[in-house]
């Protein structure tokens, strides 16, 4: 038996948030998931969050987790030592009810980048080639799930409204360093200001959070490095 102690709030009657408490019954391989499912279900049927494909690919069920951000469907609630297993939402972000959060700021943030693909110059008979080194060059960018939990461990995010934020850091870095993009001066120009890369303060919050093991910061560093290079050779 564990302890859920879970944030409440729902923002078209409550004026503070609060927390409840449930006894769920739990057994090896019962995921933090599985435990709101089952306080939804049997205790109280009001109880809010988000979730989706319950396998740690599509990222909605991003949320605090006993100090820590985490996915809720890949939580084992055994591998936590404590009794008790304190839920809150994602940070920074608006709570609408529970632990059901309004992403639409970090999605503006995402949309800022342009994360797509701007080749910048007329389409080819058939592909744009790129080599499998070229690929390789991408791989510790792409398996970002876009759950938002660096955005919500990072401090920045915290203080500044208008901070791009380490996602859509990360992926800008993810098409600069793409062999078929052709707008990288462009891609610079959107992260190069007080509100892109200059404002990352290398904490490394992000990195510890995330659950694919992406190095946001790094992505950072390395934007940071094109940048002060292109300024020296006077491009």
């Amino acid at each position: 038996m564990k302890t859920f102690k879970v944030f409440r709030f729902d923002s078209d009657k409550d004026k503070k948030p609060y927390f409840d408490t449930f006894n769920v019954s739990v057994k090896r391989g019962t995921t933090v998931i599985e435990g709101l499912f089952y306080i939804q279900q049997n205790i109280d049927p009001s109880l809010a969050f988000r979730f989706s494909c319950r396998g740690a690919v599509c990222g909605s069920c991003a949320m605090h987790i006993n100090g820590k951000y985490r996915l809720a469907c890949e939580t084992q609630v055994l591998d936590i030592k404590k009794n008790t297993i304190t839920i809150q939402p994602l940070g920074h972000l608006s709570v609408i009810r529970d632990l059901f959060v309004d992403m639409d700021r970090f999605w503006q943030c995402y949309r800022e980048v342009k994360p797509y693909l701007m080749a910048g110059s007329p389409p080819p008979e058939k592909e744009r080639i790129q080599t499998p080194d070229e690929r390789k060059r991408l791989d510790d960018m792409i398996d970002c799930i876009l759950c938002g939990s660096c955005f919500s461990a990072c401090t920045v995010t915290g203080t500044d409204e208008k901070y791009i934020g380490p996602a859509a850091l990360l992926k800008a870095n993810r098409f600069l360093k793409d062999s078929r993009d052709g707008v990288k001066g462009e891609r610079l120009q959107i992260v190069d200001g007080l509100h892109g890369i200059w404002r990352c303060h290398t904490i490394m919050s992000c990195q510890e959070v995330c659950p694919k093991n992406l190095s946001p910061t790094e992505a950072i560093a390395e934007i940071k490095r094109t940048m002060v290079a292109k300024k020296f050779s006077g491009e």
